[in-house]
């Protein structure tokens, strides 16, 4: 992966709270800056194609009590 440099404005305690952890685990304050521009980077994707999802029918509307049912089922089976 090529790198290109750049400079980017950031709030100071931002950039203080960057620091401390950057220093306490190791890393490079630069390693947290690529981390967080490749989220933001990965926020703006999108896509042309619609998204082939599939629908689900449970003949009909599914209430809170019933998923709140059939998670409590699912939580006792694996006890």
């Amino acid at each position: 992966m090529a790198l290109k440099k750049t400079t980017v404005m950031v709030d100071e305690e931002d950039l203080a709270l960057i620091k401390k952890a950057a220093a306490r685990e190791g890393r490079s304050e630069s390693e947290y800056f690529r981390e967080a521009f490749h989220l933001a980077a990965l926020r703006t994707r999108r896509w042309d194609e619609e998204w082939d999802i599939p629908s689900l029918d449970f003949g009909g509307p599914v209430t809170a009590e019933e998923i709140d049912r059939a998670v409590s089922d699912g939580v006792a089976d694996t006890e």
